[in-house]
């Protein structure tokens, strides 16, 4: 029922979902960009119902402390501590051990804050687990929400991350420096 209003709510803003997430696909980590507004939250749940696979997310601690806690646990949340240095990389890896099927979608940035560099541990949760990244991409410009094919890292995180960065970038809408900067900072 929550989920037919998620897709009504998603169709009658006038927004489409472009591609898909392969039915064969058991277990995918999922990145989500740009993470710069409010609304990315309520549109990933709409997007979520229109994409038809169950998808948790990951979401700062802090989100499930106090009154409305519950809510997002409710949603299918998992709570991670951003700043923390005790093991995030090998808690959600964890996850994806004990679970058969099992899709986690997060932002790269970690925040919706402006940053000049990506966090990289979603890169480091795909290569443990050995799972492809599906990149999604809220086109809000044109009012679409975009699901690339799988993604499988090569192990080569610098070729890996340009070509995510080439992904989001090729699109009007995203923050054009949010990847590239990232990647000159880093490589």
């Amino acid at each position: 029922m929550l989920n037919s209003i998620y897709i009504f709510c998603f169709k009658i803003g006038g927004w489409k979902l472009v591609g898909e997430i392969p039915k064969t696909l058991k277990k995918s980590l999922i990145i989500v960009a740009p993470h710069a507004h409010w609304f990315d939250f309520p549109l990933g749940l709409f997007a979520r119902a229109s994409l038809k696979t169950k998808i948790s997310f990951l979401g700062k601690a802090e989100l499930f402390n106090g009154p409305f806690g519950f809510l997002f646990r409710w949603l299918n949340g998992k709570p991670v501590d951003r700043f923390s240095n005790n093991g995030m990389v090998e808690s959600v890896v964890r996850l994806y051990n004990e679970n058969e099927i099992l899709h986690i979608a997060l932002a790269p940035e970690g925040t919706r804050k402006p940053v000049s560099k990506l966090r990289t541990g979603f890169y480091y949760i795909a290569k443990e687990a050995k799972l492809p990244i599906i990149m999604i991409l809220f086109d809000y410009q044109n009012k679409r929400v975009i699901a690339r094919k799988p993604f499988y890292i090569s192990g080569n995180i610098d070729e890996d991350l340009r070509e995510i960065a080439n992904y989001y970038n090729q699109f009007e809408g995203v923050k054009k420096d949010w990847i590239k900067n990232y990647l000159l900072e880093e490589a």
